[in-house]
């Protein structure tokens, strides 16, 4: 849009209006401090990528104190793609475990699951996923044999359908607006070394299982949650995962 179609559109705006788009100016002028690490990540190297995030953050806070929740990380995480000039494809309904694939100048596709979590008292140092997926079987299983060979088809299944997934993890103090947002990559690889496990390590009705990757033994725990029905992942360690930027907000 032209700087004249832009004085244009504004000149048809309402006073009610005007103030509004002068509340988004006043967010988009004090965007949030970023951090990013070395080397570069594919998202980091995509020149303007991480601005736009960081500009969106700045957006959805100067309009409410909500942390940026799934739906609405989603919708930008995929925005800020297509403002790079990447394809996105977002998956189907009824696609299980899968989000959005991605494909830009590599020109590689990436699969990737989107999580975010904004819980009191995020660690810096572990990742949680409360629902990695659903999983109804759960409940019915009654040999160790069974969840075994359930859990290992499931993770199977999941890493040919995700390469990675990418939480935003909204860190707060106490109950009040997000004070700093991390972008996380964590490899769907870390579940490899379950399909090793043997059989004894299913033994309890809900186990708990640790995954070995990037030579920590127990770089993530997958938790069989029979209460609820669903795969917990816990205790992921921050240092076998991708942190692609930090923003802190500015107040």
């Amino acid at each position: 849009m032209t700087p004249a179609a832009l004085k244009r559109r504004l000149d048809s705006l309402s006073p009610a209006g005007i103030r509004f788009v002068a509340r988004i100016l006043d967010s988009l002028a004090a965007p949030p401090r970023v951090r990013t690490g070395e080397p570069e990540t594919w998202l980091t190297a995509a020149q303007g990528w991480i601005e736009y995030f960081g500009l969106a953050l700045s957006v959805h806070h100067g309009t409410t104190t909500e942390p940026l929740a799934q739906k609405g990380f989603e919708a930008v995480f995929q925005a800020a793609c297509e403002s790079v000039g990447w394809r996105v494809w977002p998956a189907a309904p009824t696609q299980r475990f899968l989000d959005v694939t991605l494909r830009h100048e590599d020109p590689r596709e990436r699969k990737l699951s989107l999580k975010s979590t904004a819980a009191q008292r995020l660690s810096r140092t572990t990742a949680h996923i409360s629902k990695l997926t659903e999983a109804s079987w759960i409940q019915d299983m009654r040999t160790a044999r069974e969840r075994r060979r359930r859990t290992l088809s499931l993770f199977q299944d999941y890493t040919r359908a995700v390469d990675a997934i990418v939480m935003l993890r909204a860190f707060r103090n106490g109950r009040s607006v997000p004070v700093r947002y991390q972008l996380l990559e964590i490899p769907s690889a870390i579940f490899g070394s379950l399909q090793t496990l043997p059989v004894a390590a299913f033994n309890a009705d809900g186990p708990t299982v640790d995954c070995a990757y990037g030579g920590i033994p127990d770089a993530a725990r997958v938790s069989l949650d029979r209460s609820d029905a669903k795969i917990t992942v816990k205790q992921i360690h921050i240092s076998v995962c991708t942190v692609h930027a930090e923003w802190e907000m500015v107040r």
